[in-house]
């Protein structure tokens, strides 16, 4: 049976539990660290990052045994900090870069810092920093890196444990930003000379959109409530004055598509079916929930009218979901992240491949 509940605005606790017969599931890579971020060069490379600091490939299927690049201090692994976001240039075929992001300490503080980096024959260059020292605790971190259809660079950033920064429009925490691919401030951003695109949020971790150029993100709730968004240029999600559906006289909060409620998912990486046997449905990886949500909408993109549970109870955490061009779905496992219950082999990259 079908359990929701919606209005107008949003959809609640919406899960069908559902099976995967549409997919066959291969595992291309085990007993990694952490993986958290997937990107997959036009060649065929799958370019992953692992969260202790390693930036690893699978080529040709096997995975290169070194990391092409293994961060070193003041980067830090730690909490929910390290390595995270990964996005390949629109061009990396001729020029070779690479964008991510990651955690460092400095005079006992954490922050993070985006970067870019070359690859030439599986070796990666010295980094360029392009977006430095963001507000970053133990926890709350975001880092999800994502290269928008207008080629602007889009980056999720959480509170860091200071809910108090996400309303605060000169901290880049608990913020959506967007920046150009060398590091400059778009012209068109919603607060001239900021990076910030949308603010309000806890802990975004995915950014994803669809055809028509809707962008979505998830976002994890301080006790449930965690979210899916639509991603409005300068709009306000409301943490920490409000979570879900709560309303507020006074405030212009913009609500949720879809809310969990009372109840915890945890979602993370999340990607638009474009192809397969998903089409049209948002795929959300959830670490909490431990299933990959299949999310149906409407013709316009912004109401929900339906949501699925995959792989419940298969594979445990899940964190990344990414579609190749061949319409697979890619999803990493993050059971060795201290909050799991590790598998044999874990943990994994997963390919979801579209059955015959």
């Amino acid at each position: 049976m079908l359990a929701w509940y919606r209005n107008k605005d949003y959809i609640r606790l919406g899960i069908l539990n559902s099976q995967t017969s549409s997919f066959q599931i291969q595992v291309i890579a085990e007993n990694l660290h952490i993986p958290w971020a997937v990107d997959i060069s036009e060649d065929g490379r799958l370019f992953f990052t692992e969260r202790n600091g390693n930036l690893r490939v699978i080529e040709n299927g096997i995975l290169n045994p070194e990391p092409l690049y293994t961060f070193s201090p003041p980067f830090v692994n730690m909490g929910e900090g390290g390595l995270l976001g990964l996005a390949l240039d629109r061009d990396f075929l001729s020029n070779g870069y690479i964008y991510l992001m990651y955690t460092y300490e400095e005079n006992r503080r954490l922050y993070s810092r985006v970067v870019r980096m070359r690859i030439e024959d599986n070796t990666a260059s010295e980094e360029e920093i392009l977006l430095d020292r963001i507000p970053t605790g133990q926890f709350h971190v975001g880092g999800r890196i994502k290269i928008g259809p207008d080629g602007y660079l889009y980056i999720t950033v959480g509170d860091g444990g200071d809910l108090n920064l996400a309303q605060n429009i000169n901290s880049p925490a608990g913020k959506i930003l967007r920046i150009g691919t060398d590091g400059s401030i778009p012209p068109d951003n919603p607060f001239p000379g900021s990076p910030v695109y949308a603010l309000g949020f806890r802990n975004p971790q995915g950014l994803a959109w669809n055809n028509n150029n809707v962008l979505y993100a998830s976002e994890h709730g301080e006790t449930g409530h965690d979210e899916i968004n639509i991603i409005q240029p300068g709009g306000n999600y409301g943490w920490p004055i409000v979570t879900g559906d709560e309303e507020i006289q006074g405030y212009d909060f913009i609500k949720p598509v879809v809310q969990s409620g009372n109840g915890t998912w945890a979602p993370a990486g999340i990607a638009f079916a474009t192809g397969g046997p998903r089409i049209g449905q948002l795929l959300v990886s959830t670490l909490r929930g431990s299933v990959l949500m299949a999310i149906t909408f409407d013709e316009s993109g912004t109401q929900a009218v339906n949501v699925e549970r995959l792989l419940q109870g298969r594979y445990g955490r899940l964190r990344e979901a990414y579609q190749a061009r061949d319409g697979s779905i890619y999803l990493t496992t993050s059971n060795t992240d201290g909050r799991g219950l590790p598998n044999p082999g874990d943990d994994k990259i997963l390919r979801l491949m579209p059955s015959m």
